[in-house]
């Protein structure tokens, strides 16, 4: 008996790559020699693939040295690595669902907003999450009261794209803000005002879905802020467990960390070692471990069908975790960045043994 399919779901251009051997920061190779292990034989392909009269799915398999596409059922188990926002796209995949299909980070975009409501109901989370509310003008003006600092980020947006500051520095406020939108933009701008907001700030939080937050009192490597990248995924036994964790250190003078912002990967004890030798890393390391846990199992009870997590979580200078975002659609390449290989291949691996879970029937532990 041949091994069962379990569906990756792509986008389109990771899609194009495959037969190439080009699939970007994705290493499917990984997902091959997790199936191999596992007993399943990983299939891939796009949202519109499949047939949905039949239930027949036209998708690339591994023959031999060559991926070819093939015609099959669609797989019982599918884990969603693309992103499809439009309604047409959620119907689909909801028609999947109703076929008995499994589908792991079925929505993988949650607003940011709606992330930090669902934890903000948690009351032992509360206390690592920053004040934040949608960003309209009048938010805005009222959190510049209370903070000195601001964060003022789109809701839905990834790798640090259209992040501005806002900072106060005597009776005079400035403004840093990106140039453009696109995903690595490296051109910056500060204006300074003293009471009307800035006109490119109000079109674009009138324009787009922002959110606006206190800026937490993140730690630093030598006056540069640094956050701690997760990986938070389900495995073998369907229950929460931590990958890997590597920190990212923003660019100097700079206030992202995101490694497409211009971030350099270092591992958490390096820093530890190196910069905060008054704590203990394994003590730190546990604590930013259980934070990490206590997060996705809180929001699994809310959000369906979570297996597989990219977390920001910065920490104070004495150690204390801080809620940054949740990823459902995480990078990895960070891991590969900081030559943890072993993280790196793991991050691949733990899907596929969730996916082995459902597939042998096994139900998911909160």
């Amino acid at each position: 008996m041949s091994n069962p399919y379990v569906g990756i779901l792509v986008n389109d251009s990771l899609y194009a790559g495959i037969p190439l051997g080009n699939t970007q920061y994705e290493a499917i190779r990984f997902y091959e020699d997790a199936c191999n292990l596992y007993g399943l034989t990983p299939c891939y392909f796009r949202i519109h693939d499949v047939h949905m009269k039949t239930m027949k799915v036209h998708a690339y398999v591994k023959d031999g040295q060559h991926f070819k596409r093939k015609w099959s059922d669609l797989p019982k188990v599918i884990h969603n690595r693309a992103i499809y926002l439009d309604t047409s796209s959620a119907k689909i995949l909801e028609a999947w669902k109703q076929q008995g299909v499994t589908l792991f980070n079925h929505w993988n975009r949650y607003s940011k907003m709606r992330i930090h409501e669902i934890l903000w109901k948690n009351e032992s989370i509360r206390p690592h999450l920053p004040c934040s509310f949608p960003a309209t003008i009048g938010n805005v003006k009222a959190m510049m009261d209370s903070y000195d600092t601001l964060i003022i980020k789109p809701t839905h947006s990834s790798i640090g794209r259209g992040v501005m500051k806002l900072a106060r520095q005597g009776n005079v406020w400035k403004l840093l803000y990106p140039l453009n939108l696109k995903l690595t933009n490296r051109s910056w701008r500060t204006l300074k005002f003293r009471h009307h907001l800035p006109g490119i700030l109000q079109r674009r939080i009138r324009k787009g879905k922002y959110m606006v937050q206190e800026c937490l009192p993140l730690a630093t490597v030598d006056g540069a802020p640094f956050d701690l990248r997760i990986s938070v995924q389900r495995g073998t036994d369907g229950a929460w467990g931590v990958t890997g964790i590597i920190a990212k250190v923003a660019a100097r003078k700079h206030f992202l960390t995101n490694v497409a912002q211009g971030g350099r990967v270092v591992s958490l004890s390096e820093i530890l070692n190196n910069h905060y030798p008054q704590l203990d890393p394994d003590a730190v390391c546990r604590q930013m471990t259980n934070f990490a846990l206590q997060v996705a199992q809180h929001l699994s009870t809310e959000l369906p069908n979570l297996a597989d997590l990219g977390l920001d979580i910065a920490m104070r200078d004495d150690g204390f975790p801080l809620f940054i975002e949740c990823n459902g659609k995480d990078q990895r390449y960070s891991f590969r960045e900081a030559n943890m290989q072993e993280c790196w291949r793991a991050t691949y691996f733990n899907p596929m043994a969730y996916a082995k879970f459902i597939l042998d029937g096994g139900t998911p532990p909160c």
